[in-house]
């Protein structure tokens, strides 16, 4: 709620909506500058990454007002219904179904790896609402109340005791049809639309940034070796933002934020493997680093593993075959 008083939340809405109307590029520097400083920013990345954008695009009016104004002032906290065991990077896998029964949806079925799950007001739920055609075809979006009976949340213990992640079953779950999102079975393209905002954020290259300048500090630059390895960082660091603000300037092509996301998070990658390098065996010894080092192997998972990525790239920018 205190990044809702500065007005940092929403800062890119359309005024129409509450939001500050702001150019993304204002984003992108707050949002860095708070992640740098290990500042919670979730309330931010609901709003203009995720959530608001979804909503202002494809929400009805009611939809609109009821949900808009307390994403703005960081009252409701959301998570996504997306991945499944069985479909994880191959979203038109999914088996969640959604069934039409009266004025109601009745849902049923089981997502994996779903971030704040366990604290989430409600759940923008990816499912299939049609068996027929293509595989991408059929699949909504519906906004799903966590406190709706039926709903079952297991958290996600990893090697760090942190509970980020959460499965999450839908048994016989009752939601009303005007929880519908957009166009039934045309959310496909409305998912990769919403993918599109998360993968080319500054959250992407950022998120163990802090880490890296303790590692730098306790390095010994005196070995030529350490330098160049700190040289290749630096520049990847600069490379990685300036794909994000091509980004957030728009000025990269449609599906570029694939290229974007894969080679943020791969540097993310080396940045930690770095850190390692520099902190040897005494890594154990802090929680910042032990935290920091047993989570990157997430960073080219997480948003679509850094393998889909590339299919991206050659399929939807280049035009290359499958």
């Amino acid at each position: 709620t205190e990044l809702a008083a500065l007005g940092w939340i929403g800062m890119t809405w359309p005024v129409e909506f509450g939001g500050g109307g702001r150019p993304a590029i204002d984003r992108l520097i707050i949002g860095e500058e708070l992640i740098a400083a290990g500042a919670p920013i979730a309330a931010m990345w609901f709003a203009d990454r995720q959530m608001g954008p979804t909503l202002i695009a494809y929400g009805r009016p009611d939809q609109q007002a009821e949900f808009l104004p307390k994403i703005l002032s960081g009252e409701t906290t959301w998570c996504i219904g997306m991945s499944e065991p069985d479909a994880g990077s191959d979203l038109a896998s999914l088996k969640t179904s959604a069934v039409r029964d009266g004025d109601h949806w009745l849902i049923n079925g089981q997502k994996i790896w779903t971030s704040f799950g366990e604290v989430a007001d409600f759940c923008y739920l990816i499912c299939r609402t049609s068996t027929d055609g293509p595989a991408h075809a059929g699949i909504s979006e519906i906004i799903v109340a966590m406190d709706t009976p039926g709903i079952e949340v297991r958290p996600i213990k990893d090697m760090t005791t942190n509970r980020h992640f959460c499965e999450v079953f839908f048994t016989d779950v009752r939601v009303p049809i005007i929880n519908l999102v957009g166009v039934e079975g045309a959310a496909f393209k409305q998912t990769m639309r919403q993918l599109e905002h998360e993968r080319g954020g500054i959250d992407r290259l950022v998120s163990n940034q802090a880490l890296y300048r303790l590692a730098v500090d306790r390095a010994d630059r005196s070995d030529p070796l350490i330098r160049q390895e700190i040289a290749a960082l630096e520049i990847g660091y600069r490379i990685g933002r300036i794909l994000v603000i091509r980004e957030v300037l728009r000025q990269a092509p449609v599906g570029f934020s694939a290229a974007t996301k894969c080679f943020c998070t791969e540097h993310e990658a080396r940045v930690a493997a770095f850190v390692a390098r520099v902190y040897g065996a005494e890594a154990t010894l802090w929680d910042d680093v032990v935290r920091g080092l047993t989570y990157a192997p997430g960073y080219t998972i997480m948003g679509g593993t850094s393998n889909v990525m590339r299919n991206i790239i050659g399929e939807r920018v280049l035009g290359l075959p499958r």
